[in-house]
């Protein structure tokens, strides 16, 4: 039987979410919350509009997520952004006990898998969702702000 709210199609909502913040020429990183199949917190990369260095996607998700249930516990939700959370968010998450983290491109110079971030011991994790996809949109990104300059 095919499961319709698999890692794809929720990995696929959060790269609506990066493409917002392409169009708002914010560097294009999306991230959802999901409980129980249900999309409870939407957001993208926010730095440049709010010139917040925290304002990663997933820290604005982890807000509302947090704001929606009433809580600072998402013990029983997934994080599905569309690049690998850095050291910050990764820390993030093991404060807000998230139950799982699905990212999709590697970010192999910040992202806490190199970089060894302790996450919490429940916290599950599946890389490479959409990979080339959320490559894509970062690549794409770069190269036409160095064109503007």
């Amino acid at each position: 039987m095919i499961q319709p709210f698999d890692d794809i199609y929720f990995m696929k909502k959060a790269f609506q979410e990066a493409e917002n913040a392409f169009s708002k020429g914010e560097i294009p990183v999306g991230a959802i919350i999901v409980l129980k199949d249900k999309i409870i917190a939407r957001a993208h990369n926010l730095t440049e509009t709010l010139t917040d260095v925290t304002a990663h996607a997933e820290m604005q998700a982890f807000t509302s997520a947090a704001d929606f249930l009433g809580g600072k516990y998402l013990k029983d939700c997934t994080l599905y952004v569309t690049l690998e959370p850095c050291q910050m968010c990764a820390g993030a998450s093991y404060w807000a006990q998230i139950g799982k983290i699905v990212y999709g491109a590697l970010e192999p110079e910040r992202g806490f898998v190199n970089l060894k971030t302790t996450l919490h011991p429940k916290t599950k994790v599946v890389g490479g969702i959409l990979e080339n996809e959320c490559s894509q949109i970062l690549k794409r990104f770069f190269v036409e702000k160095r064109n503007l300059n």
